[in-house]
């Protein structure tokens, strides 16, 4: 089943019913170029005597409803002279061709001048279609102060900040697009719909070199099984002394049938101690080597934008003692 057409399609085919059955008794018939017309100021004879032959070719063919020849003899008129007259009807022949971008801008040219510049009743008339086919266009205007940013809207290159771009546009997804060297690239890109007037001042931030984590973080991680595993070192160069002890204990005492004294078997229970104390220092202070490691290369500075509000990020570091377990945990977000 088909389905009606809505939204900008449905004006314009009524746009189109209202328009085509008028167009031959509301064409501009001639071109007015006597007295201190603004328009007949600097246009040769010969070149309104050639718009004008152009301009009768297209009023032919658009009774005719030969729509696509016909804005081709407009085209090639108002290249020789720029009347209003020929702005109007080269609008009637646009609008059935679904063309209101640029039936608009003829529709300005037409009744810049004011109501002399078309014949009776015609300026109303475009007046008119004017108004109707700014309700179904966006408005849009961009701006960007920072110098050097490209600005594009839908892959097309409209200028190069500091600028301004004001004009209407067609109803629908537009890509709006700011670039700058050394700059996050700026997307404002939108559905846009009819009548809408949109306004966007592009701010352009450069680029924010940030941690996730303070710098000392790393380096206190690092520092800490440094520590950690001194003290383990420590602890083995007393565990090799108490190994000594005892056993220069046990040589005094004879190969056989010796039986160390409480104080000497206290020298060896302590070594064992130490040994086994030393080991786990070994092994938390490695961990947090490697821990302190992998949060120095993950704190590298990152690039931000300099304006988007960035969450803070943090990292917590716990030993693990105590049981079979030794080691540290650290949590942290990516």
């Amino acid at each position: 089943m088909n389905k009606a057409p809505s939204g900008i399609a449905m004006t314009w085919v009524l746009l189109t019913l209202w328009v085509t059955p008028a167009d031959a008794q509301r064409l501009q018939q001639g071109l007015e170029s006597s007295g201190p017309a603004p328009w007949a100021r600097g246009t040769s004879r010969k070149d309104q005597q050639a718009a004008y032959e152009l301009f009768k070719a297209g009023n032919a063919l658009l009774k005719e409803s030969i729509l696509t020849k016909a804005v081709e003899k407009y085209r090639q008129a108002l290249q020789h002279w720029n009347h209003p007259a020929i702005h109007y009807n080269l609008a009637l022949a646009l609008i059935p061709l679904d063309q209101p971008v640029e039936t608009h801008e003829h529709l300005v040219e037409a009744i810049r001048h004011g109501p002399e510049s078309l014949e009776a009743g015609l300026f109303e008339h475009a007046s008119n279609y004017k108004a109707l086919v700014e309700k179904q266009l966006v408005h849009l205007t961009l701006t960007c102060d920072e110098p050097g940013t490209t600005v594009t809207l839908d892959g097309d290159p409209l200028f190069t900040g500091p600028g301004r771009y004001e004009r209407l546009i067609r109803p629908g997804l537009h890509s709006i697009i700011a670039r700058k060297e050394g700059y996050p690239t700026l997307d404002k890109s939108r559905h846009l719909t009819s009548g809408e007037q949109v306004k966007l001042q592009l701010k352009m931030y450069p680029f924010e070199y940030r941690r996730r984590w303070a710098a000392w973080m790393p380096w206190t991680v690092l520092g800490a099984g440094l520590a950690v595993g001194a003290g383990g070192g420590w602890m083995h160069l007393q565990t090799r002394k108490d190994y000594l002890s005892f056993d220069n204990g046990i040589e005094t005492c004879g190969v056989s049938g010796c039986r160390p004294a409480p104080r000497l078997a206290a020298t060896r229970t302590r070594g064992d101690r130490l040994q086994l104390a030393a080991f786990g220092s070994y092994a938390l202070g490695g961990t947090a080597l490697v821990t302190g490691a992998v949060l120095l290369y993950l704190n590298q500075p990152r690039p931000y934008s300099g304006d988007p509000a960035q969450g803070e990020e943090t990292v917590n570091v716990t030993p693990l003692l105590g049981g079979d377990t030794t080691g540290v945990l650290a949590t942290f977000p990516f």
